[in-house]
């Protein structure tokens, strides 16, 4: 069974930077597709940044792009993700995500999620 942690959200005011982690407890980490999701209010879940199991590719939400950064750490089994001039628009809860050998990234497993709050 696949068991995702996130954690690192928190408030922070707009222009500030957050790095979210997220351990999974598998076997082989390396194996697996990561991703990061965010539901903000009243809206819908939507793809945030995408990292292969190998590390060598990655994607982001084009909302995103040149602000936010996806990482991986595969002695730890953790994925990160550095954000960057955080606007308010961030705010959501975001989601850790993962699959086995999945590229393009399709989410089969899911963290329980970390608030992110971006204050004016």
């Amino acid at each position: 069974q696949v068991q995702l942690v996130e954690s690192g959200g928190g408030l922070v005011q707009a222009g500030g930077s957050l790095r979210l982690s997220c351990v999974a407890s598998v076997r082989t980490f390396s194996s697996y597709s990561m991703g990061w999701f965010r539901q903000g209010p009243g809206k819908e879940r939507e793809f945030v940044a995408a990292i292969r199991w190998s590390g060598g590719s990655t994607r982001y939400a084009d909302s995103v792009k040149g602000r936010f950064t996806i990482s991986r750490d595969n002695a730890k089994n953790t994925v990160y993700l550095q954000m960057n001039s955080l606007k308010r628009e961030d705010t959501a809860v975001y989601y850790c995500a993962a699959a086995v050998w999945s590229w393009p990234f399709r989410a089969d497993y899911w963290g329980q999620g970390t608030q992110v709050t971006v204050s004016a």
